[in-house]
């Protein structure tokens, strides 16, 4: 893999994401993540997956230059729905994942991390959607994911605002497990998924597929609606300039069109 980092050790694997500077969301590593869970999934010695980022961040986001290059919503919509998918799967894949969070977790790098079954955060590190600072929403179900684990008030706030909160806001709202120091992060995440990997494949399988049931049906909906209105955002003339501001590093200036 070109952008992954794979290794496997007393039944729990290590997945890096190795994509300098900041580990962004292109389509190609997203491609790559769904090939490593499948690759996983039919090893029979793994009974854990343990998700990490290489460098400063765990994930700064989506590839936002990639989106330039995207030529119409439809276009968008397809791409959003791949990602809809790979993140899927994640959050029903049989074996627990834990996502290590340190750094930054934004946009898609959120949505990644919150398809996990477990999150650990640096009390620093940073996580939010600022997609709509972009003229866009989330696409790859952040916006039915994240009132799941914060609730309809705070999720409405980290949209509205595009402000990340802190490791430590993170677990007070729910959004994450437990919140350690940089140094203690990864060593604490190999400790918890070791400890799980103890645990009976079979029965974690069945606890994960029973977990899965508090999806209703109206949140797969929300997640379709979400793609159709992801292609329809990136028509406008407010997403091209919010993703031109970006790559200008300067303020947008929308106008409802």
């Amino acid at each position: 893999m070109e952008y992954l980092k794979l290794s496997i050790e007393n039944h729990v694997a290590f997945i890096t994401i190795d994509h300098a500077p900041a580990n962004a969301l292109s389509s190609a590593i997203i491609g790559e993540i769904g090939d490593a869970f499948d690759q996983i999934g039919q090893n029979e010695d793994v009974r854990v997956v343990l998700l990490h980022g290489e460098g400063r961040f765990f994930s700064a986001g989506a590839d936002i230059k990639e989106f330039t290059e995207v030529k119409n919503g439809e276009a968008f919509i397809a791409l959003t729905k791949k990602g809809q998918e790979v993140f899927e799967k994640i959050e029903s894949f049989p074996k627990p994942v834990i996502a290590a969070i340190h750094g930054a977790a934004l946009g898609g790098g959120l949505e990644l991390a919150m398809s996990c079954h477990i999150r650990l955060v640096t009390e620093r590190a940073k996580l939010g959607l600022p997609e709509l600072q972009l003229g866009l929403i989330p696409g790859f179900a952040g916006t039915q994911r994240l009132p799941r684990y914060v609730g309809m008030a705070k999720a409405a706030e980290m949209l509205f605002t595009s402000e990340p909160i802190t490791g430590t806001q993170a677990v007070e709202w729910g959004l994450a497990n437990h919140a350690f120091s940089d140094e203690e992060l990864l060593p604490k995440a190999n400790e918890l998924a070791h400890k799980i990997a103890r645990k009976s494949p079979v029965a974690l399988k069945a606890a994960i597929e029973l977990l899965n049931y508090s999806k209703h049906d109206s949140y797969y909906k929300g997640v379709d609606r979400e793609a159709a209105l992801f292609g329809k955002a990136f028509d406008t003339a407010d997403a091209k300039e919010g993703i031109q501001a970006f790559i200008e590093k300067r303020e947008a200036a929308f106008k409802g069109k």
